[in-house]
């Protein structure tokens, strides 16, 4: 293993801030789980993943809930809240940090990005932190861009490109997203919202 390189060491940003081999070990067993039959069990993967991403991760709060084929490219630069969920296929760029707070929840193939590239030149980059606040969620398919705060107890809606930020409690819709409605939340907040992931 001490000789094995991974994509994301090939990157710029790899060369920046090398893996230390304990960080190398913990990304191939995440991305190698999801190959095993043994990924399937819930009971097995998920508190194998919540072990991996609590020595990976910048910061991991308690009780995360990872599903399959949820990658990212360095651990590193990942600070979760408490209670967080990421549902199957989200994809985090975390080469500009990833900040998400309590109780937040990621749908479906989400995808975050935390850098883009000059359109004069593919090798110069701007890295800019992408930051979720506590009981938000961002539904399926949605896409947030560099340098986004999504505010709490806001909702992204399924397909949405986020390119600004998002005021807390609202709902944002399309692409590039917009304010569409304030969150009907029936006078409830924060844990009283019950975002309650599994069972």
């Amino acid at each position: 293993m001490e000789h094995v390189r991974l994509y994301s060491e090939a990157l710029p940003k790899g060369h920046e801030t090398p893996f230390t081999p304990q960080q190398r070990y913990l990304h191939f067993l995440w991305d190698f789980l999801d190959r095993l039959p043994l990924g399937l069990i819930v009971s097995f993967s998920i508190p194998l993943r919540r072990l991996i991403a609590k020595h990976l991760f910048k910061r991991c709060g308690t009780a995360l809930i990872v599903e399959e084929h949820v990658t990212f490219n360095f651990g590193q630069f990942i600070e979760l809240g408490d209670h967080v969920f990421f549902n199957r296929g989200v994809f985090l760029d975390s080469k500009g940090g990833i900040v998400i707070g309590d109780f937040v929840a990621l749908a479906e193939d989400v995808r975050i990005f935390t850098h883009n590239h000059s359109e004069a030149s593919h090798m110069v980059r701007e890295y800019h932190p992408v930051v979720i606040e506590d009981y938000a969620k961002v539904f399926a398919g949605a896409t947030i861009m560099p340098g986004v705060t999504l505010g709490e107890e806001s909702i992204v809606g399924s397909g949405a490109t986020v390119t600004a930020d998002v005021p807390p409690r609202t709902v944002v819709a399309g692409s590039p997203a917009k304010v569409i409605r304030e969150r009907k939340t029936d006078g409830r907040h924060a844990d009283d919202l019950d975002h309650i992931w599994l069972y």
